[in-house]
């Protein structure tokens, strides 16, 4: 069975601004590509954080039948979110431990709704580090947000 990888980023052009996000998936026999695809996306008006979670979203949204995957994300944000922080949140009615309302609440809701039917594992790598698929992620990423930015 191909193991499936998901290689997720978000970018944006100021915080709040347009931003973009990308999706590199890869179906993996051992070493070999089995398969290979890319998403891309963005919005006017928006935050890296959104961008960041609309990755994974996408990656997980796309899948058209349950399935096992790994999510890496440069991401501490939206790993520590949907690893540990989300479970206090949902407890707490989507407040954070403050009593504020979460940030991003239907993104996340999103998020937790599309990862629900699959079985999920989520990995950390350092972003800008050089990681090849990673990279790849970013430049879609960008490719996404391009529409959006104001040229000169």
């Amino acid at each position: 069975m191909a193991k499936l990888l998901a290689y997720t980023d978000g970018a944006c052009s100021g915080n709040p601004g347009p931003g973009g996000w990308g999706v590199l998936m890869r179906a993996m026999d051992g070493d070999e590509i089995v398969k290979h695809r890319e998403l891309s996306g963005g919005a006017e008006l928006t935050t890296n954080n959104q961008m960041e979670l609309m990755a994974a979203i996408s990656a997980l949204e796309v899948l058209e039948r349950a399935s096992e995957l790994t999510i890496i994300t440069d991401s501490t944000y939206v790993k520590n979110g949907v690893t540990g922080w989300i479970h206090g949140w949902k407890k707490n009615g989507w407040k954070t431990s403050a009593k504020k309302p979460v940030k991003n609440v239907e993104l996340w809701q999103r998020l937790d709704a599309a990862q629900a039917r699959h079985q999920v594992t989520w990995e950390w790598v350092k972003g800008h580090a050089g990681h090849p698929e990673n990279e790849r992620a970013d430049e879609l990423a960008r490719a996404g947000m391009a529409p959006f930015k104001k040229t000169a």
